[in-house]
């Protein structure tokens, strides 16, 4: 059920790479407004789940919780500006190398033991993602890559504050409701530059209350059993995840070079959670 939970969570994270790029890169809608409607759709869809289905209580009480709706913020506004001036398949391997680097820095700075396999697999997988990055693809805007950095460090920490939740669709629903309004004020501020159409919001209610929402309570669930490093390791699929989606999706074509950093990245995932006896 792990696994199954795992790779359903990154398939929403990686949609939410391909929404953001459809909506941004179309001219349907602004970077704020993206970012506020995608934020008040999770809350939207959450908030009743959590007190109607779960009956689960608000997580005022949770410790520090501004903290964790303020990575939430954070991650989805540099997400959404990135996207404007970043291809979805480069934006995705540097947010992903941002989660990398958050997510095992802390791992190593609280003593988590990395075995073998672990660092075999991570090397392998990290060779993947810049044989994906490298051959053929130009250097990405430098403003849209600091960008994405930023956004990948938050949702480093939303991850690392996630784990062990014990309701995390309460928990998830607090955060998004904190993120929510934080990003009023900075719409407050920047209203006169807001571009919205019908269908670039319809989009960003899309990934803010499936892709985005339900895509953080699964992992959640799943993040009770992952190790910091494993967790980590997994979400390098995402760009392989965001690369098939634009094939099928958005027109894309399937290359040598995608299909060998595909093995690359799979194989390095697939070594990381073997367990020694």
């Amino acid at each position: 059920m792990t696994i199954f939970l795992t790779i359903l969570s990154l398939i929403a994270f990686a949609a939410n790479s391909l929404l953001a790029r459809l909506a941004l890169a179309e001219g349907t809608i602004d970077p704020l407004s993206f970012t506020a409607f995608r934020l008040f759709g999770g809350m939207l869809v959450l908030v009743p789940i959590s007190r109607i289905l779960f009956h689960e209580k608000p997580q005022a009480k949770q410790k520090r919780v501004w903290i964790s709706g303020l990575a939430l913020f954070g991650y989805a506004l540099a997400f959404s500006f990135g996207y404007v001036t970043i291809s979805a398949g480069t934006g995705t391997l540097i947010l992903v190398g941002a989660v990398q680097v958050s997510m095992l820095g802390w791992a190593l700075f609280r003593g988590e033991q990395i075995n073998l396999f672990k660092w075999m697999g991570m090397l392998i997988a990290l060779a993947g993602l810049v044989y994906l990055l490298s051959p053929g693809m130009a250097a990405p805007d430098p403003a849209g890559a600091a960008l994405m950095l930023v956004s990948g460090t938050a949702w480093g920490i939303y991850s690392i504050r996630g784990r062990g939740a014990k309701s995390p669709i309460s928990m998830t629903a607090t955060n998004f409701t904190y993120a929510s309004l934080l990003v009023l004020i900075v719409v407050a501020v920047g209203f006169q530059s807001l571009e919205i159409s019908h269908r670039g919001v319809w989009i960003a209610l899309l990934s803010g209350g499936f892709t985005s929402g339900l895509g953080y309570v699964i992992w959640y669930r799943a993040l009770r059993n992952l190790s910091t490093t494993t967790a980590s390791i997994a979400q390098l699929l995402i760009p392989v995840l965001a690369a098939i989606g634009g094939i099928l999706f958005l027109g894309e074509h399937l290359s040598q070079r995608l299909i060998i950093a595909s093995a690359l990245i799979l194989g390095g995932v697939g070594l990381s959670i073997v367990k020694k006896r």
